[in-house]
């Protein structure tokens, strides 16, 4: 039996992606690979797992955003992940924040390329003007209490934060707890055993 693809595999821990949107992420997956070689936008062994170690990983948290929401900002976007994966997967109003230049141009490139609307902020993220928004992702941009100063310019009562984390986020939830207050939930990764999804509500400062 073959292996399976890395759309196949996808779609079987998401089994609500449709094909039309693998094929999106498959013309992502073209243009990372062609840029990749003179921009390390991911580890260079990770390019080979790119449907596990950054679709999925970046998926997974669809199921978790509130179908009321429309407006996302994701946080030091880099190669993507998560925001253009969820601008791809539906999220209506996407703003990418990344001060590195030839990422963004990479952003977007990789937006056009899968016919999808966002909005990229070439910027630092504390250039950007303070706005509200729904959601608030970042995936390995800094610790929780260095990410939390950060994305505060862009949360609300109602705003809810995604942070894909890896094993030390014991350590990180009890370092940010002594400055913020906030609901806290832990969800387990789909996409690696070891790591978890923190979805944070009701942040304000202590």
């Amino acid at each position: 039996m073959a292996p399976e693809t890395g759309a196949a595999l996808l779609r079987r821990a998401l089994p609500d992606v449709s094909r039309e949107t693998c094929d999106r992420l498959a013309a992502y997956a073209a243009v990372l690979a062609k840029w990749q070689k003179s921009i390390n936008l991911v580890g260079p062994r990770t390019l080979e797992e790119v449907w596990t170690r950054h679709f999925l990983d970046s998926a997974q948290l669809r199921a978790l955003i509130p179908a009321e929401a429309r407006v996302l900002v994701d946080l030091g976007s880099g190669a993507g992940f998560p925001g253009l994966v969820l601008a791809i997967l539906g999220i209506a109003e996407v703003h990418l924040i990344e001060s590195d230049t030839r990422k963004a141009a990479f952003l977007r490139e990789a937006a056009r390329a899968t016919g999808t609307s966002v909005t990229v902020h070439a910027r630092r993220i504390e250039e950007v003007a303070p706005f509200e928004v729904d959601i608030v992702t970042a995936r390995a941009l800094a610790p929780l209490v260095e990410l939390l100063p950060l994305a505060e310019r862009f949360v609300g009562p109602r705003t809810l934060c995604l942070f894909p984390k890896g094993q030390n986020v014991d350590a990180e939830l009890t370092e940010a707890t002594k400055a913020w207050k906030m609901q806290v939930e832990r969800l387990a990764s789909l996409s690696d055993p070891r790591a978890s999804v923190l979805r944070l509500s009701g942040i304000v400062r202590a």
